[in-house]
């Protein structure tokens, strides 16, 4: 007697999605691939071609900072020109420790 096999069907596989790993390496092999053609190519000319590129990273950056991101102080409050701020650290379990502010006090 002979057993016929069931055809056992097979989920159908999806391609996996690439990665934003994937992606970035291989955007980083492309540009370290483009400056080593340009410093074959212009060589001196290719480091200044590489300042320039930094220097406008570097200022679009410095300029697209929030200007909430650093907040002016806040003014003081009148009469407290002469006013130090106290704060004690207290280690109030093993391994933590809190800061208690008290407000200011003549700094006579």
């Amino acid at each position: 007697m002979s057993r016929r096999k069931k055809a056992v069907e097979e989920p159908e596989e999806t391609a996996p999605e690439p990665s934003r790993a994937a992606g970035g390496c291989v955007l980083a092999a492309l540009v370290i691939a483009l400056g080593a053609v340009l410093f074959a190519v212009l060589g001196t000319l290719a480091v200044l071609v590489v300042w320039a590129v930094g220097a406008v990273a570097l200022r679009r950056a410095a300029r697209s900072v929030p200007s909430a991101a650093n907040p002016a102080p806040p003014p003081v409050p009148e009469g407290g020109e002469n006013t130090k701020p106290q704060f004690t650290i207290v280690e109030d379990r093993k391994g933590h420790c809190a800061v208690q502010w008290q407000k200011g006090v003549n700094g006579s």
